[in-house]
């Protein structure tokens, strides 16, 4: 059986530890033989992001040697997902399983339905439920057809969520517009990220949603703020935590 290794980025880490154990949860009721390596740090990505590269370069090569030994990796973040397989080459291209590693790191709703082969969610969650696509998952990983691209549509996520018993998709207007997070973005243009926050929080407001579901915790620990400040009746979840009470074969 495959060994999988659990990647758990920072923000869930530090602030949503009960996604890293809702992932944990998924997997094992699977069968899936999971191993957390505790030596783990953060992927590098803030450093890249802000444009101070070379601070990534450690933690490229540090996240290489400790999750290269597994015949899978997988996460429960597109962006740190991404941040692995299309951005990590700049440092470490030729390096010993490196090309094993970005082949063989996924996100979690991308594991359960390529690698897992997941077909069958069986579950109750009656609720109306708006997902998030966030950017990197979806126009990096291709978790879903984004509008600009003249594809057949398919959404991973929607595939697993839209078999749970009672559970009702709403449609959004703009179904694959960014939430105004964008890692250090929010720092550095907070009024130009709030108000693009708002405007997905609407969306979904007028879609019926009463819960907003995504697979990036950063996106939506971002969209809980201003639901928060604004007192709104909205909840956030990620996608694992709505997997977790549900029966996957």
């Amino acid at each position: 059986m495959p060994k999988v290794g659990l990647f758990i980025p920072c923000y869930v880490d530090q602030l949503y530890p009960q996604v890293g154990l809702a992932t944990l949860r998924v997997l094992r009721r699977l069968g899936i033989d999971v191993d957390f390596p505790e030596e783990q740090t953060c992927c590098g990505q803030p450093m890249a992001n802000s444009g101070c590269a070379e601070y990534a370069r450690p933690l490229a090569e540090r996240f290489l040697k400790i999750f290269g030994k597994y015949d899978h990796v997988v996460a429960p973040s597109g962006s740190c997902v991404s941040m692995v397989r299309n951005h990590y080459a700049q440092w470490l291209e030729g390096k010993p399983d490196f090309d094993h590693l970005r082949t063989t790191t996924f996100e979690l709703c991308e594991y359960l339905v390529d690698i897992a082969r997941v077909v069958k969610v069986e579950g109750d969650f009656p609720r109306k439920v708006g997902l998030h696509m966030s950017c990197h998952g979806l126009r990096e990983l291709r978790l879903g057809r984004s509008s600009e691209v003249m594809v057949k549509p398919f959404n991973k996520v929607r595939f697993l969520l839209g078999q749970l018993r009672g559970i009702e998709l709403v449609e959004l207007t703009r179904f694959d517009e960014c939430c105004g997070f964008g890692g250090t973005f929010a720092v550095n243009e907070e009024a130009v990220s709030c108000l693009m926050g708002r405007d997905r929080i609407a969306d979904h407001e007028k879609a019926g949603a009463e819960v907003i579901a995504g697979f990036d915790t950063s996106c939506l620990m971002h969209l809980d703020g201003l639901i928060r400040r604004q007192n709104k009746p909205l909840r956030v979840m990620h996608v694992a935590e709505i997997l977790e009470g549900a029966r996957l074969s």
